[in-house]
C-alpha cells in the first residue's frame, strides 16, 4: 500500500488499473477505525487491486474534483475510469469487500476467500456499544488494567453523536455539540487503553460461551460481556414509511434538518425528542407541523414554552399518521383526526420521527431476563441474569434514560468487575 499525491494522481490512478483510493485526515476518528481495515485488505486482495492512500487536506483540490468532502472516503477507480459507488464515514469491512469483489471475476474472488484464515481475539471484557455507557466503563477498566475491547456497528458515541445539543450534561457551562461531547468521551477512553473494534459486523453473539463474532472472521472471547447496545428508533408501522426511509423520511434532526432550509416539514411525535428535535428544525425550515396522538405534549414544560413561543411550529393534537407517499419532490402525509375519524393530507418537503425507542437486543433477546417492553433487568451492580454478564445505559430497564445516567451504570459496572477480577 503507497501514499500519494495529486501530482501523482495520473500514473498512479487513472494510469494504475484497478484501483481504491483512500482519501484520510489526522486526528479523524472515522479513518483511525478505516485504517487496519484497509490495510487488512490490501493484503488479500493486493495482488489484483492497487490499494492507495492520499491526504485529503493536502490534496483538497483534487478531492474537490473528485466530489470527495469528507474524511475517510473510499473511491474506486477501474483503468482509469472512476466507479459510481464511493464509501464515506463509518465504513464497515463487509462495504468495501462488496465493492472489491464486484471489479474482479468471480474465480479470484473464491481464492481470495479460500485465503482469509479465521482471527481469535482474546480479552478480560468485552464491552458491546460505544454509547456514553459503554465508553465510560471502558474507560474505567482500563485504568483498572483489565484488558477490555470495545465494539460498535458504528463509530463511537452513540446518540449522543446525532444529537445537536447537549445542555445538562455536568461540568459545562454551556451547552455542548453532541459530536463534540461524543468525540472527547470516545478520545479519553481510547488514549487510556482501550482496544476499539468500531464499524464492524456483528455476524453472532453467543453469550454462554462469551464469544461475538465479528466481520464474519474474527472470534472474540471474553471472561465478562457488558451489553450496551443501547436503543434505536420505533418505526410507525404504515404504508409508505419503509419506502421512503431516508428519502422523505428521517429519524435524525441533526444529521437531516440541514437539507430543509426555506422548506416545510411535519413532525411524528410529542414528547422531548420530538419538541427539542422540532426547535433545532425550525433553524432551517420555514414551517414546522406537529403531529401528536394526545391532547397535550408530553415534553417537559420548559421545552413546551420554548416551543410554543416559535412562530414556524404549529401542533395537530389528537391526530396520527395512515400513511406516507411522494408526490413529486413532496412528502404526503396522511393523518387522522383521532376524535372525528376524519382525514386529511399533509404536504411537506420531508418528514422527521420521533415516536420513541426500542432496546437493542435482537441477537440475544432470548437469553436474557427482561422487563414488560424488552428491556434488560440488571441488579445493583449491572449484573444481567446470565452469569458474567452485564448491562448498562438505554438498553436496560430503568425508568429514566439520560447521558448521565448511561455514564453512572458504565461506572458501577466496571468497578464491580474490576473488583471481581482484582
Amino acid at each position: 500500500m503507497k501514499e500519494i499525491s495529486s501530482s501523482e494522481f495520473e500514473t498512479e490512478v487513472l494510469a494504475g488499473g484497478k484501483v481504491v483510493l483512500d482519501f484520510y485526515s489526522t486526528e479523524c476518528p472515522p479513518c483511525e477505525a478505516l485504517a487496519p481495515k484497509f490495510e487488512g485488505l490490501a493484503e488479500l486482495y493486493g495482488g489484483d487491486i492497487k490499494f492507495l492512500k492520499i491526504f485529503r487536506q493536502q490534496n483538497r483540490e483534487l478531492a474537490e474534483k473528485l466530489g470527495v468532502r469528507s474524511s475517510p472516503t473510499l473511491v474506486f477507480f477501474d483503468n482509469g475510469i472512476q466507479l459510481s459507488a464511493t464509501l464515506t464515514g463509518g465504513i464497515k469491512r463487509s462495504d468495501i469487500i462488496t465493492q472489491l469483489d464486484g471489479m474482479i471475476s468471480t474465480e479470484r474472488v473464491h481464492e481470495i476467500k479460500k485465503g482469509i484464515s479465521p482471527i481469535v481475539s482474546e480479552y478480560d471484557v468485552a464491552i458491546l456499544g460505544a454509547g456514553p455507557g459503554g465508553l465510560t466503563a471502558g474507560l474505567y477498566l482500563c485504568q483498572s488494567k483489565v484488558n477490555t475491547v470495545l465494539i460498535d456497528i458504528a463509530l463511537p458515541g452513540g446518540q449522543v453523536s446525532t444529537t445537536h445539543e447537549v445542555s445538562n450534561y455536568p461540568g459545562f457551562i454551556d451547552p455542548q455539540p453532541g459530536y463534540m461531547l461524543s468525540h472527547n468521551m470516545s478520545e479519553q477512553t481510547k488514549i487510556c487503553g482501550t482496544i476499539y473494534k468500531v464499524a464492524v459486523d456483528v455476524t453472532k453473539i453467543d453469550l454462554d460461551k462469551k464469544e461475538v463474532v465479528i466481520d464474519e472472521f474474527e472470534t472474540i472471547k471474553a471472561k465478562k460481556i457488558i451489553i450496551a447496545t443501547g436503543t434505536s428508533p420505533n418505526l410507525m408501522g404504515i404504508p409508505g414509511e419503509k419506502e421512503h426511509k431516508g428519502k422523505g423520511i428521517s429519524y435524525c434532526a441533526t444529521c437531516d434538518a440541514k437539507y430543509y432550509g426555506d422548506k416545510e416539514v411535519v413532525v411524528i411525535g410529542g414528547g422531548n425528542s420530538a419538541v427539542e428535535e422540532s426547535d433545532f428544525i425550525s433553524r432551517f425550515a420555514t414551517k414546522i407541523t406537529m403531529v401528536h396522538q394526545f391532547d397535550a405534549l408530553t415534553a417537559n414544560k420548559q421545552a413546551q414554552e420554548k416551543l410554543f413561543s416559535n412562530p414556524k411550529i404549529s401542533i395537530l393534537f389528537s391526530h396520527e399518521p395512515r400513511s406516507f407517499v411522494r408526490e413529486g419532490e413532496k412528502m404526503i402525509t396522511e393523518v387522522e383526526d383521532l376524535k372525528t375519524k376524519m382525514r386529511t393530507k399533509l404536504v411537506s418537503d420531508g418528514v422527521f420521527v420521533f415516536i420513541g425507542m426500542k432496546p437493542n437486543i435482537d441477537l440475544f433477546r432470548d437469553k436474557l431476563a427482561l422487563d414488560t417492553w424488552g428491556y434488560i433487568k440488571t441488579d445493583e451492580d449491572m449484573r444481567t441474569s446470565m452469569p458474567d454478564i452485564y448491562a448498562v445505559g438505554d438498553v436496560t430497564s430503568k425508568k429514566y434514560r439520560q447521558i448521565t445516567t448511561a455514564v453512572a451504570d458504565g461506572t458501577i459496572a466496571a468497578i464491580a468487575i474490576a473488583k471481581e477480577m482484582s
